[in-house]
């Protein structure tokens, strides 16, 4: 099984997505909000706020709680790269057997 074979990828589209994540993320953890901020070095309220996805959350601060969680943070194209584990194509078997060689 791979490295990434237990990754998930998730899109955030909004501060409430994110904020859905890091809350998901923790619980996983078994981590209640006191703990995670303790970690962060923010307040319990702060985690809170987060969470619910409060406008205007220090970026610093995201990034921080974020790495705390171990969730990495992508950005760039989500239709690009391989996001979920489809079979390899072998090109030069499909030219060969379109030239009628395979």
């Amino acid at each position: 099984m791979s490295a990434n074979a237990n990754r998930c990828v998730v899109i955030i589209r909004s501060v409430k997505d994110l904020g859905a994540a890091v809350r998901q993320r923790r619980k996983a953890l078994n981590l209640d909000q006191a703990s995670l901020a303790a970690q962060v070095g923010v307040t319990r309220q702060w985690i809170g706020g987060l969470e619910r996805g409060k406008a205007g959350a220090e970026l610093a601060l995201v990034l921080r709680t974020l790495k705390a969680l171990n969730m990495p943070l992508s950005l760039g194209d989500p239709l690009i790269g391989p996001t979920t584990s489809s079979p390899s194509v072998d090109i030069d078997a499909i030219v060969a057997k379109a030239r009628g060689n395979g």
